[in-house]
């Protein structure tokens, strides 16, 4: 498991804020109930990212990226207790808003590592 602060343009798009929050863990872990509707888009290191979001309200609730295959990207703020979770990481750090500051102490890319959570 993995939980990331991400500063991509599109998370920041499709937020309305500097960056999201997820974790990241193994698909076969993940059920969700209920219709989703999605998006995908090329990021610029030519990835593709599908967007899973409720029907209903709009809330994002996860993500699946090309190059990861079996592992999705769960949205934090739509846990019951998000505080359940500590961000280890940082990337895309290169998009990173000068407003929008991150703890100093937390691992930073500035692309996408080339990592799989454990």
């Amino acid at each position: 498991m993995i939980v990331a602060h991400c500063h991509c343009i599109v998370c920041q798009k499709r937020s309305g804020a500097g960056h999201t929050t997820g974790v990241m863990f193994p698909e076969e872990n993940f059920t969700t109930n209920g219709t989703l509707s999605e998006f995908s888009h090329v990021s610029d290191l030519g990835k593709t990212t599908t967007h899973f979001f409720c029907t209903r309200c709009g809330s994002p609730i996860y993500a699946k990226n090309s190059e990861m295959v079996g592992f999705v990207t769960f949205s934090v703020g739509t846990l019951d207790d998000p505080n359940l979770v500590e961000p280890q990481v940082v990337v895309f750090a290169k998009h990173r808003s000068h407003w929008d500051m991150m703890d100093s102490a937390l691992e930073t890319f500035n692309d996408m590592p080339d990592w799989k959570p454990e």
